[in-house]
């Protein structure tokens, strides 16, 4: 043992066993908080949230990205419908729709 330790007085190990003794109730505290239920479940929720929130902002930015590549070859950069896409594509949903109601009237 060194020279500091055997000058240590009473009232000064006293105090040192005081402080360990909070600073232990503080950690046992914090211990008790973490392992809570609420706690446990409160997080649980969080980290959940966390991966909606991710999984929901990745699947927007996709879904945003598609829609301005179809847009893009519908509408030109200055927002005139591009007439050659856009009549062929018309023309053939017409025909589709006219062909599923042909057939509805040719069952019955």
């Amino acid at each position: 043992m060194s020279d500091a330790t055997d000058a240590r007085t009473p009232a000064q190990i006293q105090a040192d066993i005081e402080t360990r003794r909070a600073d232990l109730a503080d950690t046992l505290d914090e211990i008790g908080v973490r392992l809570h239920p609420s706690t446990i479940v409160g997080d649980a929720k969080a980290k959940v949230a966390s991966a909606v929130d991710q999984t929901a902002g990745r699947a927007f930015v996709a879904l945003n990205r598609t829609a301005n590549g179809v847009r893009a070859q519908f509408v030109s950069d200055t927002g005139a419908p591009r007439l050659e896409r856009v009549i062929p594509v018309a023309l053939l949903s017409v025909g589709l729709i006219g062909l599923c109601v042909s057939s509805k009237r040719c069952k019955k």
